[in-house]
C-alpha cells in the first residue's frame, strides 16, 4: 500500500491532475534538494533535473521563475535584459511568498502567484525530466512539453557559458 503524500506534494499532484497530467510525485526516503541529489535518487542525468529558480526584479520587486537543466548555471545578465531590469536571486521568504514553497522543493506547478517563466531550451533535449514536487524530496517525472504545458513559460537559452 501507498504512504499518502505530504500535504505540499499533495497540492503539487492536484495541480497536475487540474492540467490533465497523469504525473505521479513520488516521495523517496532520500533528499531530492540538489539537482545532483535528484538525479542519483531516480538514476538519471543531471541535465535532466527541472531546477527551480526565483529571482526578483530590483526595481519592480517582481518575481521571476527560472526552470533550467540541473546542469547548467543561469546566465543572470542575460535574465535581466529579458525581464528589462536588473535582477537578484531572491531570498527564502520571497521565494516562499510567491510560490507557496520552500527553497528545494520548488515545483514548475502550483505557485501561490503567477510568476514570469522562462524555460532552459536545453531541457527541451531530453524525453523524460524530473521536476520538484513540494517538499525536498518529493519528485514527478513528466515531458520538456508538458513543462511548457504547465509553467507556460518562455523558452530561452539562459545557460552561463
Amino acid at each position: 500500500m501507498n504512504k499518502p503524500l505530504s500535504p505540499s506534494a499533495q497540492k503539487v499532484q492536484q495541480a497536475l491532475a487540474g492540467f490533465g497530467l497523469d504525473c505521479r510525485v513520488k516521495e523517496l526516503g532520500e533528499s531530492t534538494r540538489t539537482a545532483l541529489d535528484a538525479a542519483q535518487a531516480v538514476g538519471c542525468d543531471v541535465g535532466q533535473i527541472v531546477k527551480s529558480l526565483v529571482f526578483r526584479g530590483k526595481t519592480s520587486g517582481v518575481g521571476v521563475f527560472v526552470v533550467a537543466s540541473g546542469a547548467n548555471r543561469v546566465n543572470e545578465k542575460l535574465l535581466a535584459a529579458l525581464v528589462g531590469e536588473k535582477i537578484d536571486k531572491a531570498d527564502a521568504d520571497f521565494v516562499r511568498e510567491q510560490t507557496g514553497y520552500a527553497i528545494g522543493g520548488v515545483p514548475p506547478v502550483g505557485h501561490a502567484t503567477p510568476l514570469v517563466t522562462f524555460v532552459d531550451e536545453d531541457l527541451l533535449q531530453y524525453q523524460e525530466i524530473w521536476a520538484a514536487a513540494g517538499t525536498p524530496n518529493a519528485l514527478f517525472s513528466l515531458t520538456p512539453e508538458q513543462l511548457c504545458l504547465i509553467t507556460s513559460g518562455k523558452v530561452v537559452p539562459i545557460k552561463k557559458i
